[in-house]
């Protein structure tokens, strides 16, 4: 997958004939007509919406600076600061980039399913596929942008400029309606693998593990608990060794992956990853150590806090949280004070022979996630025994030993606590911590308003909007 996304760039970038094709507008019925016309044609345009998906996270991370758990370590002002100060504004680039780029995936994916969901199955043989993955993309832009925005326009088939300004924002409830649609028939459409270069395209098991995030999240817990069972029968395991997660230099589609956003380092155009280049600390020796070229963006470093929470034996904690590192010789070296971060994760650290080009791809769900997710559920659905069972697969993993005789209460901390050592620096205890309606508790000592619980709609978008009645403001952000 990672080279067909590099070569389809590459065919963009050096013919220029199918720019048009990328962006996925036709300017006109010939137009349409002419690039839809094969199966290969429409296998091309998802490709393109995959492509899509690595802009969106490229940046989708930032929001978690947010949270307690990381910080930001340089001082200069711009949006990361602001957001680890909670002094961001509706003006801030960071929301209007994530609001245009999640819709402008949308709006990909609304024409393919316009084109595709009309063709014969006997020319265009995979348009179930196509389909599928299709409308799993579309879920996974509308779940980021409910969770980030609450209240948003729900577009579902191509609009013109016209419409689109007369389209105001739609629940959250009626949103999560739509990404639950689209999930559980991406589940029904998608193949259970891949094999060769296809592999790292969404499939059934990445469609109903998010399925089970979306059910948590809404606080439906039986649902969730049936649909992530299911996936607990779909072949995957945990790697035995939690580092080998964090190894560039094997496959990143082991038995543990569910759905990445894929990128490719060494290619041209680069088709790399900046997460080596970003969580670097600006400490000299450890760059040189990790070999990585290039600056260090000093951020989503670990908090000191987060640091503490991990036990000396917990076998998470060399790769999660760092304030130093080991070098050949067996020598420890603390990061040297002064430079803006004391920490950093070593989860994306890898060689770099250029800057912002690492191969390191981005898990958006692992099966790790669904287990705990599944203890989650199982326990506030009363069946505590079988929560242990899914929570201490996790813990033994970790070297640390297995959970029991616990009351619910107490249970659904230690699930919690278990994910936040876990998943430490993938970008989900922001998200936690405003499902779980724990993001007041543990951000406003930081100075975290009970508002900022839901991120201000785009200033452009509010201007190009104009209409408070039907597009207001997010409650607490000025226009």
């Amino acid at each position: 997958m990672k080279n067909i996304i590099a070569i389809f760039i590459s065919i963009i970038v050096f013919t220029g004939c199918s720019s048009d094709f990328i962006d996925l507008i036709p300017k006109s019925t010939a137009t349409v007509a002419d690039v839809y016309q094969t199966d290969k044609d429409f296998q091309d345009a998802v490709i393109g919406c995959y492509n899509q998906t690595r802009t969106i996270y490229n940046s989708l991370w930032i929001y978690d600076i947010a949270s307690d758990d990381v910080v930001h370590g340089w001082t200069s002002e711009n949006v990361r600061l602001r957001l680890d100060r909670y002094t961001h504004t509706s003006n801030d680039d960071q929301f209007a980039s994530t609001w245009n780029n999640c819709y402008s995936l949308i709006y990909r994916v609304n024409y393919l399913l316009n084109e595709v969901e009309a063709q014969d199955e006997s020319i265009v043989s995979n348009k179930q596929r196509h389909i599928g993955e299709a409308k799993f993309l579309r879920a996974l832009a509308y779940f980021n942008l409910v969770r980030l925005f609450g209240d948003i326009p729900l577009i579902l088939h191509v609009v013109s400029d016209v419409e689109a300004l007369e389209m105001g924002r739609e629940s959250v409830s009626k949103v999560y309606t739509q990404i639950i649609e689209d999930l559980i028939d991406a589940g029904n459409r998608l193949p259970n693998s891949y094999t060769g270069p296809e592999v790292g395209r969404a499939t059934k098991g990445a469609a109903k593990s998010i399925l089970g995030r979306v059910y948590l999240t809404n606080k439906q817990f039986v649902e969730a608990e049936t649909v992530l069972k299911e996936v607990t029968t779909m072949g995957y395991t945990l790697l035995p060794n939690f580092n080998d997660l964090w190894d560039y230099s094997k496959d990143e589609h082991h038995s543990e992956y569910i759905f990445d956003i894929e990128y490719e380092a060494g290619t041209s155009p680069s088709m790399g990853s900046s997460w080596t280049t970003e969580f670097a600390p600006q400490d000299a020796a450890i760059l040189s150590h990790f070999g990585v070229m290039g600056s260090a963006g000093n951020t989503n470093n670990p908090s000191m806090e987060l640091v503490e929470l991990f036990e000396d034996h917990d076998l998470r904690k060399e790769f999660s949280v760092c304030v130093g590192y080991t070098d050949n010789n067996g020598v420890y070296h603390p990061i040297v004070p002064g430079y803006g971060s004391a920490t950093y994760t070593r989860k994306y650290m890898h060689q770099l022979s250029r800057n912002s080009d690492s191969p390191a791809n981005w898990k958006v769900i692992r099966y790790a996630d669904v287990l705990l997710m599944l203890a989650e559920v199982l326990n506030e659905n009363n069946k505590l025994d079988e929560a242990y069972t899914y929570l201490n697969e996790v813990r033994r993993r970790a070297g640390m030993p297995e959970y029991s005789g616990l009351s619910k209460d107490a249970l659904r901390e230690a699930i919690y606590h278990e994910r936040r050592l876990e998943l430490v620096c993938e970008g989900h205890r922001w998200f936690d911590l405003c499902r779980t309606g724990r993001a007041m508790e543990a951000c406003g000592p930081l100075n975290m308003q009970p508002y900022m619980v839901l991120f201000p709609i785009p200033l452009n978008q509010m201007r190009v909007m104009n209409n408070t009645t039907i597009f207001p403001q997010n409650p607490g952000w000025t226009y």
